[in-house]
């Protein structure tokens, strides 16, 4: 077996059944042999950003390392702004990346790929040798699990056909280990914890297991702690009398007022940034215990006084124990009144009147949300609809929800969307998405959702601009003429890329398209114009 095959065999050993990217001279052979030879599949994508994308959705929803692979020099440096995202949102992923033979110094492609990723946060493997390879697979693979960021591996393309025979690797383990709480760490949060008069139970992304989950809520019960979550762990909570949804920049009034009130915050598997923490606002003046199986997250952002390194149901279910030896009473925080409030907080549906042939967004949003099966996965690209959408559309699980936005980048949402809809087959994908973000990045990759018959529904929220740059020169008594945009009709660009395309101007022509789309029956994208004028957004 020559290198490729080897190497295609290793990948397929570790568990590795899909990957994305765009073929060149330094993959081409390897994701011939991954998928013709050793049964793997391989998603072609149109650009190689969309292909790191890709691989970040499918990890995202799967929880499994997400792997992608480009060819050298551009082939890799398209690959920036995807690399950085990754590296952000702490996603593990692997991007096999060809190279330049060693000796070839006058290749028009040639370009330092270790300084290339080392700019955007992500690590750097390199196989060494033909021999190594299956060494330097296994070690790239354990990094992205455990350094929870993109490990790019590097692979001279004069290795690719060579016969020398793999060195043997490692044997590969799945698990990070879970650290116990330290007694006395736990000791002293518990001790914090029983004395606060109005706690707050705070679940991050690093919290989602149902494990988790239950312990947690089970902690809340005994303590009488409302529950909230980052963005990151939306809908964690949903059902829960006393759940405050998303703490933060984005949170509603009440859950503001709720959090403004708490004395003391235990925070499980959230990096507590300045976005949760309202650049630190929210915890000033309160205990804050802070449990992560990573410490090098605790103290990260916000100081915390009562730091726990373990894993999140693990120490919650240790506290709850606690708890009940000492006959704890709960606190009453999570009162009656509050569950009361609770219920009618947030809401969007709100009659309002837009421009001619423009759909009112938080109408639209909440129509969308009421006809797409429940049981889908939410993938929301960057732009100022996002809050709107993030306020009227819900999954059932956290791990439904895609998040894209680490970088503050729009157009990155119809890639994630088409890795989640490979990691999740069986579920429908809802993209939301603005016409900018749809022009940057969904153009390019639409057509890849139509090649591989996924189950994506884009809604375009087109408002004809640029919005936040729309709102920052309206703040400012400007002409917001130059962030405009008279776009295509991207209903009709949907059908000649493959896919099922709508445009609608008003409510009932939504409710006609969204009853028209054939779920299972590939991509479909619907343009729904709004008012440029009428869409909330909270930063001048």
């Amino acid at each position: 077996m020559n290198f490729c095959d080897q190497f295609a065999r290793e990948l397929r050993a570790h568990g590795i059944d899909t990957i994305f990217g765009v073929l060149g001279d330094g993959n081409l052979f390897l994701m011939d042999s991954f998928e013709r030879e050793h049964g793997g599949r391989y998603a072609a994508m149109a650009h190689e950003s969309g292909g790191v994308l890709a691989a970040s959705g499918y990890a995202q929803v799967t929880g499994r390392v997400g792997v992608a692979t480009v060819t050298y020099g551009p082939g890799l440096t398209n690959t920036v702004t995807a690399l950085v995202d990754g590296a952000r949102s702490s996603t593990p992923l692997l991007l096999i990346a060809g190279d330049t033979a060693s000796g070839d110094r006058d290749n028009l492609q040639n370009i330092d790929h270790r300084e290339v990723v080392r700019s955007t946060g992500a690590g750097f493997e390199q196989v060494r040798s033909p021999r190594s390879g299956g060494i330097d697979l296994a070690r790239a693979l354990r990094r992205a699990k455990v350094e929870h960021r993109p490990i790019v591996l590097n692979v001279p393309i004069d290795f690719q056909l060579q016969l020398e025979p793999f060195d043997p690797a490692p044997e590969s383990t799945d698990g990070l280990y879970a650290p116990l709480p330290d007694e006395q760490s736990l000791d002293v949060a518990v001790g914090v914890i029983a004395s606060s008069r109005r706690p707050i139970m705070l679940a991050g992304r690093g919290a989602i297991s149902d494990e988790a989950r239950d312990a947690m809520v089970r902690l809340a019960h005994q303590l009488g702690a409302p529950l909230a979550t980052t963005l990151q762990a939306k809908d964690l909570f949903r059902g829960e009398a006393h759940n405050l949804g998303i703490v933060g920049g984005l949170a509603h009034e009440t859950a503001l007022d709720t959090v403004a009130q708490s004395d003391c915050i235990i925070a499980f598997g959230a990096s507590l940034n300045a976005l949760t923490t309202a650049e630190g606002s929210l915890t000033a003046a309160k205990q804050l215990v802070h449990v992560d199986i990573d410490p090098q997250n605790i103290d990260r952002f916000t100081k915390a006084n009562c730091p726990v390194v373990a894993d999140a149901a693990t120490a919650a279910t240790a506290m709850s124990d606690w708890l009940e030896k000492i006959e704890f009473t709960p606190t009453g925080f999570a009162s009656a009144a509050l569950a009361s409030r609770l219920s009618s907080a947030g809401s969007t549906t709100t009659a309002e009147s837009t421009a001619p042939g423009t759909v009112p967004i938080a109408a639209a949003l909440d129509l969308v949300d009421a006809v797409v099966p429940s049981d889908r996965t939410l993938v929301m690209d960057g732009g100022r609809f996002f809050i709107q959408s993030l306020a009227s559309l819900h999954v059932t699980h956290p791990r439904s929800y895609v998040h894209t936005g680490r970088f503050g980048s729009i157009g990155l949402g119809m890639a994630h969307a088409i890795g989640a809809a490979f990691g999740t087959p069986t579920r429908p994908v809802l993209l939301v998405c603005g016409d900018g973000g749809f022009a940057l990045g969904g153009l390019a990759e639409f057509n890849s959702a139509v090649r591989h018959g996924l189950d994506i529904t884009v809604l375009v929220l087109n408002d004809g601009a640029y919005g936040a740059e729309h709102v920052r020169l309206r703040s400012k008594g400007m002409d917001p003429s130059i962030a405009t945009f008279d776009w295509p009709n991207f209903g009709s660009v949907a059908t000649a890329l493959g896919g099922q395309g709508f445009s609608v101007r008003d409510l009932e022509g939504l409710k006609v398209a969204m009853s028209e789309i054939e779920h299972g029956n590939g991509a479909a994208l619907v343009d729904v114009h709004i008012d440029p004028e009428k869409v909330p957004w909270p930063y001048h």
